[in-house]
Formats: C-alpha cells, sequence, structure tokens
C-alpha cells in the first residue's frame, strides 16, 4: 500500500490505511511499547491516588483528539481536563497543579505552542506522557514516557506526504481510548461508577440504581409479625405495590404478597382472616441492595417471574420497595 497514489485511492482503501495504522499500534503495545504503555498506566493511577489530575494537551487536529481523551478519561473515573497549548502560555498554565500527569499529543513532536510549555512543566515537576509518531522528537527526548503513534502513511489523498493527519490522529485516539480504560480497570471502576457520572438521558436510565427508583418513607408497606390478616389487607391495598413488608425495628423479617395471600386463602378459606402477618409471610423473599443497577433489579424480577424486591442494607433493614412498574420505559433492555 506504501506505494500507491493515495489520491487515487478508493474510499474502502482510505478506511483501511487508518485500520492498518491501528493494527500496527496493537503490535507496538504487545511488544515493544509494552513497557512503556504500562508506565503510563502507573503514572496516571499515581497522580489520581495523589488527587492530582490528567491534562491534556494538543494543538489542531491533535487537540481535538486531546479534548475526547480528556472526556473519556473523566467518564471513566480519571479527573481529567483539556489544556489549549496556545492559552496555556497567556495565563491558562496556572490550571496546572502538583501532581498533575500531562498527557501531551503532537505527531511532529515539534509543535511550538507545545515546546513552550516544556520549560514550565519541568520546572513544576509535572509528570509528562507524550504521543508521538518522531521519537526523537524534542517532545519525545523531553517526556518521562513518550508512546509511539507512528504511522507508515496517512490516510490522505492530498499528496503522497500525507499533509491532513489521519491515520495519525486515528492511532492517537485508539491509544488514548486504551489508555483510559486499563486506567479504570487498574482503578476498580465499576459500572455503578459509571451510572453516577452518566445521570441523564438514554445512558442514564440504562444505568439508574435501584435507590433512584425504590419506593421509600412513608410508601413502603410495612407491618409487624402481630399485624391481623384484615390490617394486612388494608396496607397491601393503600400502598398499592401489590405486598407488603413485615418488620420487625425496621429489619425485613418477611413478605406477604398478592400471591401468598391468595394462596392463603385457596388453602384455609375459613381460617385465613384469623392469622397474623408472621403467620402468613414468606420468611425468604427476594431482596436487593439500593446500590445494585436496575437492570440487574429487572433481570432478577423476570428471571423469578415476581413482580417487587425488597431493597435491604447489609444489616438487612429495610430501605425501600422496587416495583416492576418502576421499571416498565427506563429502556433497561
Amino acid at each position: 500500500m506504501g506505494t500507491e497514489d493515495s489520491s487515487k485511492m478508493t474510499p474502502a482503501q482510505l478506511v483501511r490505511t487508518e485500520a492498518a495504522a491501528l493494527e500496527a499500534l496493537a503490535v507496538r503495545l504487545e511488544g515493544a511499547m509494552a513497557a512503556a504503555f504500562e508506565q503510563a498506566v502507573e503514572l496516571v493511577v499515581r497522580c489520581g491516588e495523589g488527587r492530582g489530575r490528567v491534562v491534556v494537551t494538543g494543538m489542531g487536529k491533535s487537540g481535538i483528539i486531546a479534548q475526547k481523551i480528556a472526556a473519556t478519561l473523566s467518564s471513566t473515573g480519571s479527573a481529567a481536563l483539556f489544556l489549549h497549548p496556545a492559552e496555556a502560555v497567556h495565563g491558562d498554565l496556572g490550571v496546572l497543579m502538583p501532581g498533575d500527569v500531562v498527557v501531551a499529543l503532537s505527531a511532529s513532536g515539534e509543535t511550538e505552542e507545545i515546546l513552550r510549555l516544556l520549560a514550565t512543566l519541568k520546572r513544576k515537576g509535572d509528570a509528562l506522557i507524550s504521543f508521538c509518531c518522531k521519537l526523537d522528537s524534542t517532545l519525545a527526548l523531553a517526556s518521562d514516557v513518550v508512546l509511539d503513534v507512528s504511522v507508515e502513511r496517512e490516510a490522505c489523498g492530498l499528496s503522497e506526504r500525507g499533509l491532513a493527519p489521519t491515520a495519525s490522529t486515528t492511532a492517537m485516539l485508539a491509544l488514548g481510548d486504551a489508555l483510559a480504560i486499563a486506567v479504570s480497570l487498574r482503578k476498580g471502576f465499576r459500572a455503578e461508577d459509571f451510572a453516577d457520572l452518566h445521570p441523564g438521558g438514554k445512558l442514564g436510565k440504562k444505568l439508574a440504581l435501584v435507590r433512584d427508583l425504590m419506593h421509600a418513607g412513608e410508601a413502603i408497606p410495612a407491618v409487624s409479625a402481630a399485624t391481623p390478616m384484615k390490617d394486612v389487607i388494608y396496607e397491601m391495598s393503600r400502598k398499592r405495590l401489590g405486598l407488603t413488608t413485615v418488620q420487625e425495628n425496621g429489619r425485613l423479617l418477611g413478605v406477604i404478597s398478592d400471591g401468598d395471600l391468595r394462596r392463603l386463602l385457596e388453602r384455609e378459606l375459613d381460617g385465613a382472616l384469623g392469622k397474623t402477618a408472621g403467620e402468613a409471610m414468606n420468611p425468604h423473599p427476594r431482596t436487593i441492595a439500593a446500590s445494585e443497577l436496575a437492570a440487574r433489579a429487572l433481570a432478577e424480577l423476570e428471571e423469578r417471574k415476581i413482580t417487587s424486591l425488597v431493597v435491604v442494607d447489609a444489616q438487612g433493614h429495610v430501605e425501600g420497595v422496587l416495583h416492576l412498574h418502576d421499571l416498565w420505559g427506563m429502556e433497561l433492555i
């Protein structure tokens, strides 16, 4: 592919040029660049442990990629921000704090606006990670860790020299994603943590937590073990959740559902109303934690073919009730 006239390449061939750049990047990550990448991950993890941030910078197309990398880091649990290098030398360098890690993107490694930051970065002692195509460049040589994003050619039809950065910025983007995800995995970042950072829109709905949807406080149907069945039925009807919890000092003893009540009446119609809640309850109801994803609650409800889950804490205290109706329309599938 290296000898083809890029001006005559088809769209599919241009895409394959970028795909080839990514495959070459993957090979380096498994081989020659593995140690450097691991060092970069360690720097970012350590900076987060010390309440430092990841400051990502780049000019032009690399700057756009840098903004996306900063956003990905932020959404996967690493405090990150984008610093425009041209604005940085006019006052924005003040955002840098002790313990920050700077990730600088420059294909050539000679971007003037970034090189002007080096003296300040070295003086402040911030760790510097660079994404460069040229490992002998000024930026690469000044970095604590340099990650190689070199490409055989750009997917650019303007000339054989590849005037427009295309494959190289794709490699930068993929490498930034790899760094962000590797750091999040090292930190033990969970789906629940991701949910906390994405409360809005369709994604927020998919990642809603049980605590966000459950009925709590006065809305929880509750009786004691000694409550007569006529009062149990009244509580179930009043709260309209198809069940009532049976509690003692806030701790869950059991549950009486519409189904439990129907089966009780079928077994002993005459004596059913003479029983207490403790005698009629199911002492082993299905429960869930408030911190679980609502999607997991839905899977539990569907698997067990039930309509409600009692939400309890680690000590078994009732925190709420989640009903199947609360999950309808949440686009959890």
